[in-house]
């Protein structure tokens, strides 16, 4: 995130691929397994939050992050999903694990493509 005098610019806005970054995380971590790696679409901007990363070992949690509401489709996150073609999946993920889709590369260095 980015600020402009008093204006606050959000790293991503609704509409806006991204890729979760694969990282290990030791200790508390918000961001669910499955999800590393993978491709979704930003939904909606939740707000400005402290960081539970930081918060769970009694730190201040600050600088607060922006939390993001993220799209990601059940087909591709499940391989052998039996549901229906458009199922997805929602979940709330901090700007610090995520990137631009474009950016995104794989662990076999290709460029991501969502």
């Amino acid at each position: 995130m980015t600020q402009t005098g008093s204006k606050q610019m959000h790293e991503f806005g609704a509409g806006s691929h991204v890729r979760v970054r694969d990282d290990a995380s030791l200790g508390h971590c918000r961001t669910p397994v499955y999800l590393r790696g993978q491709f979704g679409t930003i939904v909606s901007i939740a707000g400005r939050f402290k960081d539970p990363e930081r918060l769970a070992y009694h730190k201040p949690g600050l600088p607060l992050q922006t939390l993001y509401r993220v799209r990601f489709d059940q087909n591709v996150l499940w391989p052998g999903y039996s549901g229906a073609a458009g199922d997805d999946i929602e979940a709330d993920i901090f700007e610090h694990w995520l990137e631009p889709a474009g950016a995104a590369v794989t662990e076999a260095g290709v460029e991501g493509n969502p």
